[in-house]
């Protein structure tokens, strides 16, 4: 893939040109935004069920589902089902161009939040890295909430209690992740136009390719804003939506430090005191507005600035809803490394909000 952006110099465009070889290509296709995800695997499964009534003597067919990057990796979010773009195509408020390393502005607000995330950056560095094998599965429990936007109105759906296990074979896969919710067991299977499986990833990031992403933030962010298309936001807030989403499982250490001060420099990017995740849970918050579409996404740390989830509301009237209305939220409960699909892994890291993790 290769950065086109006229605003882009020779030496930038070489810079992210080489980190694009060095990594693993993405897939054909993205996820859908993750506030529609909730329905969309509902609406997957009811479609499913359908099939299978009206055509009794013919096989099952094989079940697709739709998966948060949080939940695809040992993270997302992942980062979110449309095809890659090619160029850095940044806009506006996010019209202002720029580039995938430029820093977050000199306002006071911005240096606040570069400050926050610089020492959030700090505190990552102090996890304890993992070896994860290849037939491993990494373990996200986390609790969600999403609304439906097909009538026109945001409908907020129930908060729903979600396990994963997120296979960490290193080649295409046909079975991504298995996942567990309102006492349904099922798989999440390969993206669309994966011939054969979906490859590790972007999209479906493994702990180990998580390991080998560049620690250089501002080659990190290039990469970033290479590979992540907007879907109907600026480029800047797709790009702090997939770091957030890839913050809400597990992450290598060095990684986690180099996203968090990747995020220190995307423009719009702020502090937001009293912030709550999807369970409720105050702490830290640092924030970004899509002003666009008066979109507000914000994440929360703990006093220990451990992350415990996200929320993502309106910040202006708009005819899906009114200011203030929730579109997506989650928190992340447990976090491990489990040896079989399906089975809580022995040691488990819970995420308690309080300051700290317990290990249970």
């Amino acid at each position: 893939m290769t950065d086109t952006h006229p605003s882009r110099t020779g030496a930038d465009r070489n810079e992210a040109d080489e980190v694009a070889r060095l990594l693993p290509p993405p897939p054909e296709w993205d996820l859908a935004p993750e506030r529609k995800l909730h329905h969309k695997e509902r609406l997957m499964r009811q479609i499913d069920d359908d099939t299978v009534r009206a055509a009794e003597t013919a096989p099952a067919p094989a079940r697709r589902r739709v998966l948060r990057p949080a939940f695809v990796a040992p993270v997302a979010a992942l980062a979110l089902a449309g095809a890659l773009t090619a160029g850095l195509t940044r806009g506006g408020e996010d019209h202002g161009g720029g580039t995938g390393t430029t820093r977050a502005g000199g306002s006071a607000h911005a240096r606040q939040a570069s400050a926050l995330l610089g020492r959030i950056s700090d505190a990552a560095l102090d996890g304890r890295p993992l070896s994860v094998r290849d037939d491993q599965f990494v373990y996200v429990k986390s609790q969600e909430r999403g609304a439906d936007e097909t009538s026109g109105k945001a409908v907020m759906g129930p908060p729903v209690v979600r396990e994963s296990w997120a296979t960490q074979d290193p080649g295409r896969v046909r079975h991504i992740a298995l996942l567990r919710e309102d006492g349904e067991t099922y798989w999440n299977n390969a993206f669309l136009g994966d011939e054969g499986g979906t490859p590790v990833g972007i999209d479906r990031p493994t702990y180990e390719w998580l390991a080998a992403l560049p620690t250089d933030p501002d080659a990190l962010l290039t990469y970033l804003y290479a590979k992540t298309p907007e879907q109907g936001r600026s480029r800047d807030q797709a790009v702090f939506e997939r770091i957030g989403n890839l913050a809400s499982g597990l992450l290598p250490p060095r990684t986690a430090a180099a996203l968090y001060r990747a995020a220190a420099r995307i423009p719009g990017v702020v502090t937001a005191p009293d912030a709550h995740d999807g369970k409720g849970r105050t702490g830290i918050g640092i924030a970004r507005e899509d002003k666009k579409h008066a979109e507000r996404s914000e994440w929360v740390f703990d006093k220990d600035l451990r992350f415990l989830g996200s929320r993502t509301y309106l910040t202006e009237d708009r005819s899906v809803g009114r200011k203030g209305t929730l579109l997506a939220s989650t928190a992340v409960l447990a976090l491990g490394v489990a040896d079989k699909a399906g089975v809580r892994p022995a040691e488990v890291t819970e995420v308690t909000g309080d300051g700290g993790a317990e290990q249970s």
